[in-house]
């Protein structure tokens, strides 16, 4: 099973293209879909969790029409969106066995055994007796998981699942992410690269509603070696160096100077050295690509 998506297209009453004939195949597996915040990855997710129309464009999952099918869809999909609800004063299993009797599971030892794999896969087993009003932000993420993993699902889809997490309850979700994601698909929705370089072997760079680039994230940094550079700097020179050289991204040091670093198909001069690529090295290249200054005949 794959989910297709052909020429899917969405703009808002004010003139915004959120959606700018997106096409995009997504195979089973964790797929990672990288882009700043604006870039129009909600609007994608909640388009093809039936939330909203596209404007034009074809959806299908598998067998499944999406937009003539929205029950169909709903019966695979499982769908954790940035903000997950307002949460009653109830204990994670009780809320679990009532979420297990909407989606229709009606067998009480059916029930059971379904609530409490969720319960263990997303490692709140020791905790599901406490309200899940108490719980820790990772905690409610990894709630949510739990919810949207009952129905069994075959498309799963995270949207910004990590934000506001700190790293130790960043790593929880992700191990609990990387346990599901291997027999469905998961689209992992976000602007951190981290979370992409940890979990995906596919992934796509989305920004002002197009899809700049599909690929695999390995041989996306593999195809960089050997053009990225880096040099050490002062504010002054990084804006005289991003005035000459494609600079994709800088970091202070503890001394106030700075790391910048530089796409360049050669050494640009005799103060960069060259230095090994990583995914955020893609993802910066691709967006510097996109910018207009940057673009052919621009």
């Amino acid at each position: 099973m794959q989910l297709a998506l052909k020429n899917v297209t969405k703009t808002y009453p004010n003139g915004v293209k959120a959606l700018d004939h997106i096409d995009l195949t997504i195979e089973p597996g964790m797929f990672g879909l990288l882009g700043p915040n604006g870039a129009g990855k909600s609007t994608l997710m909640r388009t093809i969790a039936t939330l909203q129309k596209p404007d034009e464009g074809e959806l299908h999952l598998g067998d499944i029409n999406i937009l003539k099918q929205k029950m169909e869809l709903r019966k695979v999909l499982g769908y954790l969106p940035q903000q997950f609800g307002v949460y009653p004063k109830m204990s994670a299993e009780k809320l679990l066995h009532y979420f297990a009797d909407l989606k229709g599971i009606g067998n009480k030892m059916e029930k059971k055994k379904i609530v409490d794999y969720a319960l263990e896969v997303t490692n709140l087993t020791d905790v599901k007796d406490k309200h899940v009003a108490g719980y820790s932000g990772g905690m409610k993420q990894r709630f949510g998981i739990a919810q949207l993993l009952l129905n069994n699902p075959k498309l799963i889809i995270v949207d910004e699942p990590t934000a506001g997490l700190d790293p130790a309850e960043r790593h929880r979700f992700l191990n609990v992410l990387r346990e599901i994601g291997t027999n469905n698909i998961v689209i992992l929705s976000t602007h951190i690269v981290d979370d992409v370089k940890e979990l995906c072997n596919d992934m796509a760079i989305l920004n002002g509603g197009k899809i700049l680039s599909k690929m695999n994230p390995v041989n996306a940094v593999e195809d960089l070696n050997g053009k990225i550079w880096t040099t050490v700097t002062n504010r002054e020179g990084e804006e005289q160096l991003s005035k000459e050289l494609n600079v994709i991204s800088s970091s202070f040091n503890q001394d106030n100077s700075l790391n910048v670093r530089v796409y360049s198909e050669e050494k640009p001069n005799q103060n960069f050295q060259s230095v090994q690529a990583d995914l955020n090295d893609v993802y910066f290249v691709h967006l510097k690509q996109d910018e207009p200054s940057l673009q052919p005949n621009s």
